[in-house]
């Protein structure tokens, strides 16, 4: 596994300790679950972004949000988004959708 380094600020790092001593881990395995976790959302923010805008359909947020299709759905449910899509964009989801 490669290694990274980074510099963080002291208080950031007094939180990392902190979260590893309640996850019972050390610092290395915490902040490998903290950048994926953040890493999930982060893709999930800007798959919402995009679809809220119209720039993206279902299916291409599905892709950038790195979630299948039944779950980005749910997603979008939870977060009671609406989009811009055209007709076009639809049928092109529901053509999609089939292919499921």
């Amino acid at each position: 596994m490669p290694s990274i380094s980074a510099r963080i600020p002291d208080d950031e790092r007094d939180e990392l300790e902190e979260v590893a001593a309640l996850l019972g881990e050390d610092k290395s395995t915490t902040i490998r679950k903290a950048l994926d976790e953040g890493l999930k959302e982060l893709r999930i923010r800007v798959a919402v972004e995009r679809y809220q805008t119209g720039e993206i359909s279902v299916t291409e947020a599905a892709r950038v949000a790195g979630v299948p299709l039944a779950e980005w759905l749910e997603i979008c449910r939870e977060r009671n988004l609406t989009t811009q899509l055209s007709t076009a964009d639809l049928e092109d989801d529901a053509e999609a959708a089939l292919d499921l």
